[in-house]
Order: C-alpha cells, then sequence, then structure tokens
C-alpha cells in the first residue's frame, strides 16, 4: 500500500497576506458596469443578474475560506446551459475578468472569485438516478453533502467529496479524491460524461467519443469551458463503519510503527487519514479518520484501535451521516486558508518523524505571530492499484502513478518552505517528478509539477477549443 501526504494547514485572520494571482485582471468599473447590465438583458427568466448588498449577491460571493472572497462587480446565476453560453459569449466580446463558483471551497485567491463578474452555479442543482444506466446526473451547483442526502435511500453511490461543504464542479474537474477511490478510481474515473457549454457558447455533450475533450476535461479543470451537468457511473452502496478518534503526543510513536505497518496491508474498502497538528497547550497531537465501506470492518484497523485514544467515536453509520459529520475544523471557517502538497512514494517512521517534526517548528513559530495560526499536516494512505482504475487524463499523470498527490494547506508566510523535497530527504526518496494534486497546490505552482508531460497536450486542446482565450479571463491553472 502506497501512501500520499497531506501537508501544513494555516489558518489566520492576519498573518497570512491575500495573495492574487496573475489571472487576475484590472477593469474599469464603468465597463464591468456596462457587462452586468448587457447580461442582464440577454439572459432568459431562468437566470438572474444580482447587484451588490442584495442577499442574493452576498450569499452567493461567500466561499468557505476568506482567502478566496472577492466583492465582484455583479452576481450572475445562470438556470440553463444556454444562458451560461450567452454569458460567455457577452465576457469573451468584452474581455471581462469572471470566475465561476460551485461549492466555493477552493482556497487560493481569484481561482473561484473575481472582482469581474461572478457566475455562481447554484442554479443547476438537479440529481437525476438511472435506474437501468446506472448513472446519476449532478448538477454543477451542488455539493455533495446534498447529493449523498439525496442518494442514500436509493442503494447507490458515487465517487465524491470525503468532508463536508465540498463542491461537486470543482472536486471533480479537479480530479477528485474520495473515500470510494480504492475501490473505484477518482471521480474522473467515474464520469459517464458532461453536459458542457463551449468557450463560444456552445452547449455540447462531451463522453469518451471525443478524445481530447474527454482527456481535457478529466483533471484539467476550467480551461474548457462551464460544465453545467456531470454524468457519474453508480456503485452500490449501504451503510458504512467509520469517525474519528483523537490522541495525545505521548502516542504518536505508537500510531508511527502502527501506519508503516499498515501500508503492507491490502483492503480496499479500508481508508485511513492521520492528521498531525500543534497547539501550545498540548503540543502535537493527532486525529484520525477511519472509513470502512460496510457496516463491520475487517480486522485491518485492529492494530490502530489497541492504541490509547483521548476521545473520539467510530461506529456504523450512514455515508451521508458521516460526510456531514465531518467539518474537521468548525472554527477556522471563514479564516484566510492555504494549502499546499508534498508526494511520497511510501511511508516510513523517518517520513512520519519529518512531518510531526516539521508541524511542531511550524506551530510553534507561527503561533508566536498569530495566535489564530493552526498548522496541520495530513498524512493519507491509498491502496496501490488506486490508478488502475482509469484511462488517460489530464490527472493522474504518468508520473502520478510513481507517487500518490498529496492534500494539504501551508501558510503564505510558509510557502517557499521546500513541501516537495521533505520526505525525499528524510527518506532517500525520488519525488522531484511527482505530480501534485491540482485540487491541492497552491496558486503559483508551475503547470509541470501538475501536469507533467500532459501540459503540451493540454494547451493544445485550450487552442482549439478556446481560440479566443475566453476561459483565460477566469482565474485557476491556465494552460
Amino acid at each position: 500500500m502506497a501512501f500520499t501526504t497531506l501537508l501544513l494547514c494555516a489558518f489566520s485572520l492576519g498573518l497570512l497576506s491575500h495573495g492574487q494571482p496573475e489571472a487576475v485582471r484590472n477593469h474599469n468599473s464603468s465597463d464591468l458596469l456596462y457587462t452586468c447590465n448587457k447580461i442582464a438583458a440577454a439572459i432568459s427568466g431562468a437566470s438572474q443578474v444580482f447587484f451588490p448588498l442584495t442577499p442574493e449577491y452576498l450569499f452567493d460571493i461567500e466561499h468557505a475560506y476568506s482567502s478566496s472572497n472577492e466583492a465582484s462587480a455583479c452576481l450572475v446565476e445562470p438556470g440553463s446551459a444556454e444562458d451560461v453560453g450567452e454569458i460567455l459569449r457577452i465576457l469573451g466580446s468584452t474581455r471581462t475578468p469572471f470566475a465561476v463558483k460551485g461549492g466555493g471551497h477552493a482556497t487560493n485567491p481569484g481561482f473561484s472569485s473575481t472582482r469581474g463578474v461572478q457566475i455562481a452555479m447554484s442554479r443547476f442543482n438537479e440529481i437525476k438516478i438511472g435506474l437501468t444506466s446506472g448513472t446519476v446526473e449532478v448538477g454543477a451547483g451542488l455539493t455533495w453533502d446534498q447529493v449523498y442526502e439525496v442518494l442514500e435511500l436509493t442503494g447507490v453511490n458515487v465517487v465524491g467529496g470525503r468532508v463536508s461543504g465540498i463542491g461537486v464542479a470543482g472536486f471533480t474537474l479537479g480530479g477528485g479524491y474520495s473515500y470510494l477511490s480504492n475501490q473505484y478510481g477518482l471521480a474522473v474515473d467515474n464520469i459517464a460524461g458532461y453536459e458542457l457549454v463551449l468557450p463560444n457558447g456552445t452547449v455540447t455533450i462531451v463522453t469518451s467519443d471525443d478524445d481530447d475533450l474527454w482527456f481535457g476535461l478529466r483533471g484539467g479543470l476550467n480551461n474548457f469551458g462551464i460544465v453545467t451537468q456531470f454524468m457519474f457511473q453508480s456503485h452500490p452502496q449501504g451503510d458504512i463503519w467509520a469517525g474519528f478518534i483523537y490522541y495525545s503526543e505521548n502516542e504518536l510513536d505508537a500510531i508511527k510503527e502502527v501506519l508503516v505497518n499498515f501500508q503492507q496491508k491490502n483492503d480496499d474498502k479500508a481508508v485511513l487519514i492521520v492528521s498531525l497538528a500543534y497547539s501550545l497547550d498540548q503540543g502535537v497531537y493527532c486525529t484520525i479518520i477511519y472509513f470502512y465501506d460496510a457496516p463491520t470492518p475487517s480486522d485491518i484497523f485492529e492494530d490502530f484501535l489497541a492504541i490509547p485514544a483521548a476521545e473520539g467515536n467510530v461506529s456504523t453509520t450512514s455515508f451521508s451521516d458521516f460526510v456531514q459529520s465531518l467539518n474537521p475544523q468548525p472554527e477556522f471557517n471563514g479564516l484566510r486558508t492555504f494549502y499546499n502538497a508534498a508526494p511520497v512514494t511510501q511511508y516510513s517512521p523517518a517520513v512520519f518523524d519529518a512531518f510531526v517534526n516539521q508541524t511542531k517548528f511550524w506551530g510553534a513559530h507561527l503561533s508566536t505571530l498569530d495566535k489564530n495560526v493552526t498548522v496541520i499536516s495530513a498524512l493519507e494512505p491509498f491502496d496501490k492499484g488506486l490508478f488502475s482504475h482509469g484511462s488517460g487524463s489530464a490527472y493522474p499523470t504518468l508520473s502520478s502513478l510513481l507517487t500518490l498527490p498529496s492534500n494539504g494547506p501551508t501558510s503564505h508566510s510558509i510557502k517557499q518552505w521546500p513541501l516537495r523535497y521533505a520526505t525525499s530527504l528524510a527518506d532517500g526518496q525520488n519525488v522531484s517528478r511527482a505530480a501534485l494534486y491540482p485540487n491541492y497546490a497552491l496558486f503559483g505552482t508551475p503547470l509541470e509539477d501538475m501536469y507533467g508531460g500532459n501540459v503540451e497536450r493540454l494547451q493544445k486542446i485550450k487552442a482549439a477549443v478556446d481560440p479566443e482565450d475566453v476561459m483565460g479571463l477566469a482565474g485557476g491553472w491556465k494552460f
């Protein structure tokens, strides 16, 4: 069993600077107002434009973390794919910066927010279950909480997000690691089709028959248009055994030993996430999320469960109830948050110690500068067959087959810490060419670090689909 690692999480009101990616353009306010009014005149009654201070505007521009909040000139809620097409045509002709928000869980500034025109996909909120086709059609404005709640009584599920509040759109377009990924692959491996509005405003259905768009949309994010609906392959789903347990610093050595042995076991229904956090009063402490895709687990977790715990609960529950219970740091909602990543090829005592030491060092150091800072390192084991479920896609790349991706937040003030090499220095692992997971990479990360040898093909697809570079007016990773 191979492992991914989640790096430093930092949340703060004051310490983290609100950086802007280069894609954010300055635009004259009168030009923006002209564009907003032009959109309002062009769209149908299914859609609506809202302006600052209205309740709808204030609700839809809000993100989970303030690092992504921006005051746009206006906000538009499209209610049909055809209206999305009208909006894109106007934005392209006026060269107006814009952003597309699904669930609003992005942490990088300007990736799903803008000072231009904010598009909120909240009206794309339908879920259609294909009883005979084995598919579930999901609107791009939904969160995974909403999807799981609808599917709970149907006996089926789809490969989706792992904690509360994650949007369907960004998660899926970036790759999508799930509690079900050991069994079925990433979210992109479980797509049957997309309803896509191309940058020129044309509405189309993309399936595996379209080699280039099929390749690009699976991991290539918002470069090829706006997806309004996802068609997922469904899988059987019953009750699960899951929960989380807290451990004190005294138990870290025992956790390290058991975690190292855990990678030798093979049970694709078992998922484990080990988070290390620092506080001034507790030092480094640990939270472990346990998940088993059956009402009763095998014995794969028994060594972990034998370690004395501070508190926590693991029990039989529904998939939906478990995910909705996981807002791991609710006290941090609304604060600035930044993620960064570091892949590893395997887990070892040296790697574990490296993360403990880095968490302790940066936690203690940053806490003296701002008491609101929290630093978290999270380590995620996945089955070694994780990438065997899919075909060629923008992400994961071929180099991802050698090392698993990382997910982790990091303080902007320490973003130059060599995250990608911390584990290799500790354990002699060669991760210099490993692909970082786009949904967790810190803004400013080179495209090659995420997409490797796929960059050239993705740039050609982007140029063919979007010769006027309409999607270049939006934030995010740009080909």
